[in-house]
C-alpha cells in the first residue's frame, strides 16, 4: 500500500509539473502572438507575468521591450532589456536590444558602446557592424560610418538595409554615383523597402537632375507607402 501511494503521488506531482509548463508556454505564446498583432497592454500583461516564474528568458524579455516601445514606453523598454542583461551580461540579442533602445532615445554614443561591445563578443555580428554603422554616420562620423557598413555588407548581402543606410552616408559626403548604386542594390535585394526608392529618386531629383527616374522612383515608394514619396509626386505634378 505504502509503495502504491508512493507511485501515486510521483504520478501526481509530474502530471502537475507538466500542467504548469504547459500552462506557462501558453502564457509567452500568447503574449508573443499579442505583440505581433500589435496588441502592446494586452502583450505587456502577459509577457510580465511570464517572466515572474521565467526572468532569465531572454526572448520574452525582448518581446517585452518591444510592447513597450509600442506603447511610447522607450526608458521602460530600456530598464526591462538591462533587468535582463544584469543576469545574462553576454546576451548578444538583449545586448542588440539594448542598443536600439538607447539609439531610439537619442544616447547614440552609449548605443555605439553597446555594439562595440556586441562586435568584441562576435566579430562576425553584421546586425552589431550595421546599426553601429548608422549610428556613427547620425553622430556625423561618417568614415567610421562606412568601414563599419563594409562589413555589414560583407557580413549580410542580402541585407537591403545595409545598403540603403550606406547610400544614404555616400549622399552625405556627396558621391552620388556610388549612393545611387547603394540604393539600387538595396531595391534588387529588397524590393518592397520604399525608403531605397525614395532617397534614390531624391539623388535623381535634386543631385543629378533627371527628374524622370525622381517620378518613376516617387512612384514606387508612393505605392508601397512611403508618404514623402507621395507628397514630392504632389509638388511635381505627377500623380
Amino acid at each position: 500500500m505504502i509503495g502504491g501511494r508512493r507511485i501515486f503521488f510521483t504520478l501526481f506531482w509530474l502530471v502537475f509539473l507538466v500542467s504548469a509548463a504547459g500552462a506557462a508556454d501558453d502564457l509567452l505564446a500568447q503574449g508573443l502572438a499579442a505583440q505581433k498583432a500589435g496588441k502592446h497592454e494586452q502583450a505587456v500583461e502577459l509577457i510580465e507575468r511570464y517572466l515572474k516564474d521565467h526572468p532569465e528568458a531572454v526572448e520574452a524579455r525582448r518581446s517585452l521591450a518591444q510592447a513597450l516601445t509600442g506603447l511610447g514606453k522607450k526608458a521602460e523598454a530600456l530598464a526591462a532589456v538591462e533587468q535582463g542583461l544584469a543576469r545574462e551580461p553576454k546576451s548578444i540579442p538583449l545586448m542588440l536590444s539594448q542598443g536600439g533602445l538607447l539609439a531610439g532615445l537619442e544616447r547614440r554614443g552609449d548605443a555605439i558602446a553597446v555594439y562595440s561591445q556586441v562586435i568584441a563578443l562576435d566579430p562576425k555580428n553584421a546586425e552589431a557592424f550595421k546599426e553601429r554603422g548608422d549610428n556613427q554616420a547620425q553622430e556625423g562620423r561618417l568614415d567610421e560610418a562606412l568601414a563599419d557598413l563594409n562589413q555589414a555588407a560583407k557580413l549580410a548581402p542580402k541585407d537591403a538595409w545595409v545598403f540603403n543606410k550606406r547610400g544614404m552616408v555616400w549622399m552625405c559626403q556627396g558621391d552620388f554615383g556610388k549612393a545611387v548604386a547603394d540604393f539600387s542594390t538595396a531595391i534588387q535585394v529588397g524590393p518592397d523597402l520604399p525608403h531605397a526608392y525614395f532617397f534614390r529618386g531624391n539623388v535623381y531629383r535634386h543631385h543629378l537632375n533627371q527628374p524622370e527616374r525622381a517620378k518613376a522612383d516617387y512612384r514606387e515608394a508612393c505605392k508601397l507607402g512611403q508618404p514623402l514619396a507621395c507628397r514630392e509626386l504632389e509638388k511635381l505634378g505627377a500623380n
